[in-house]
């Protein structure tokens, strides 16, 4: 049966409104991929009875989520689905510091099993108990410690440690109720950094995947945050993606993706997601050793979409087209400028980080052209 709208569905209690205009956008462009109306922000009233095809902000969670908006499977949205809150978080990427630590319900070690060391060492902890032994452990292990909430994102939150006088004091700031309902993540901390953007999306009649990198910038308080995407997108799964010219680093950063992806539909029965983004990080440990492993995951809308959705209407529109660049720009402040041929997505006095705007660029992809 026939989608017959597309519609926003609502699920943060807060979403900023840069996010918020863009996710309409996108939704919008969906629409017309699907050539069904949109009908803006979904209305249990008057929406009962008809099919619809979901745009949400977050990760569903629950099978109440399924049964409340009729979706069944990856085809009924654009984002995920997960039946336990830890899973679309940081928290699935790393296993626990003994067989006797904390965990909530739902929690496996077969998917840190399959996942192997396509993750950085690390620990995820439950506890507070369990948090104190796992910073301890890792420290003496890899000398520097980067604590992270699960739910923080762009980069914010994160707390570094470089000896265990320091444990103390980076942990007393965390919410230990936080910690028990969703757990937190210590990881090995990398310098250096170059972190790869590896993705799918799965609409009704297309399938497209990319490889890419991210851009770091200097939002408005001075921070260093994730500042857009420059991404190489073909037709197909994984395994088509793997058949492009790519350099030793792009593809190791692609099977460390799909094998995390595979461990997901593996591991966590009833999970599905019609959008699968993963940041996979190379850098260097605090011995100078070269390091890559995938960060975490995002089944849901997020930072690349837009140029997902860019990619999806030159895919859609021309079947010939089977690789092309698409890339995210995000911009704080009034100093940097956008580059000329840059579409704006967004521009404007976000009530929650000043100034910032938002563009996405789409580019022919050449025969010979690697992704860098």
């Amino acid at each position: 049966m026939k989608h017959e709208v597309v519609v926003l569905l609502r699920l943060r209690p807060h979403v900023p409104m840069h996010e918020a205009q863009v996710h309409r956008d996108i939704a919008m462009r969906i629409a017309d991929f699907l050539d069904i109306p949109f009908d803006g922000m979904f209305d249990s009233a008057r929406h009962a009875g008809m099919r619809c095809y979901f745009v949400p902000d977050t990760t569903l969670v629950g099978s109440s989520a399924l049964e409340n908006y009729g979706i069944q499977n990856e085809m009924d949205l654009f984002g995920g689905y997960a039946e336990h809150d830890f899973m679309p978080t940081k928290a699935i990427t790393h296993g626990l510091v003994s067989d006797n630590a904390a965990r909530p319900a739902g929690w496996t070690n077969a998917f840190i099993a399959s996942v192997g060391d396509a993750t950085l060492p690390g620990y995820t902890a439950f506890s507070g108990t369990d948090l104190h032994t796992a910073a301890h452990l890792l420290l003496e292990q890899e000398k520097t410690v980067r604590v992270k909430p699960v739910h923080a994102t762009a980069g914010r939150g994160q707390v570094m440690i470089t000896t265990a006088g320091e444990v103390e004091m980076a942990l007393a700031g965390q919410d230990a109720g936080a910690i028990s309902d969703c757990g937190i993540v210590l990881e090995a901390h990398l310098r250096d950094v170059k972190t790869y953007s590896v993705g799918q999306f799965r609409l009704p009649g297309l399938t497209a995947s990319y490889i890419g990198t991210q851009r770091l910038t200097l939002d408005n308080a001075g921070v260093e945050v994730y500042g857009g995407s420059r991404l190489c997108f073909t037709r197909g799964g994984f395994d088509t993606l793997l058949s492009l010219d790519l350099d030793a680093d792009h593809r190791q950063a692609v099977e460390m993706a799909a094998r995390y992806d595979a461990a997901a539909d593996a591991c966590y029965p009833g999970f599905f997601a019609s959008r699968r983004n993963y940041d996979v990080a190379a850098g260097l440990d605090a011995r100078g050793q070269r390091r890559v492993g995938v960060l975490e995951q995002s089944w849901r809308i997020g930072g690349a979409s837009r140029a997902e959705v860019a990619a999806m209407e030159v895919l859609g529109a021309d079947s010939s087209c089977q690789y092309l660049w698409a890339e995210t720009l995000e911009i704080f402040g009034s100093d940097e400028i956008a580059p000329p041929h840059a579409i704006e997505t967004f521009s404007g006095q976000d009530p929650d980080l000043g100034l910032i705007r938002k563009y996405v660029m789409v580019e022919p992809y050449g025969n010979k052209q690697r992704p860098d």
